[in-house]
């Protein structure tokens, strides 16, 4: 029995509405990953894995983006961004959190350390 574990069909919609309604943040970050503009990284915007949506996510190097505004830094938000990043981690995928502000004032320093986790 094969399980689908990316792009699970019934969060089609979901993903299509998140990528329609981007935050600033993502579409900056948007316009310098997509199209392997990133050490020709391929990146994949609004990807879901199991049941999550990924802000972001590099297949070659099992990497998630995450830019965070203000609800994950409640109680809950921060709760449930520990259990996504523990679930995403158990499936050897490595997270990387940005607050929104840190893209939009320092885009240099976000890929930066982006780039530093990449394997070669």
């Amino acid at each position: 029995m094969t399980t689908t574990l990316h792009s699970i069909t019934y969060l089609k919609e979901t993903r299509a509405h998140l990528r329609r309604n981007m935050t600033e943040a993502e579409l900056v970050l948007w316009e310098v990953l997509k199209g392997k503009k990133l050490c020709g990284r391929k990146f994949r915007r609004q990807h879901s894995i199991g049941y999550y949506i990924a802000d972001f996510y590099c297949p070659s190097e099992k990497m998630v983006i995450e830019l965070d505004g203000q609800h994950h830094y409640t109680p809950e938000g921060i709760e449930k961004d520990l259990e996504r990043d523990k679930h995403l981690e158990l499936m050897n995928i490595k997270v990387l959190r940005f607050e929104n502000a840190e893209v939009l004032n320092n885009l240099t320093a976000v890929l930066k350390a982006i780039k530093a986790h990449f394997k070669t």
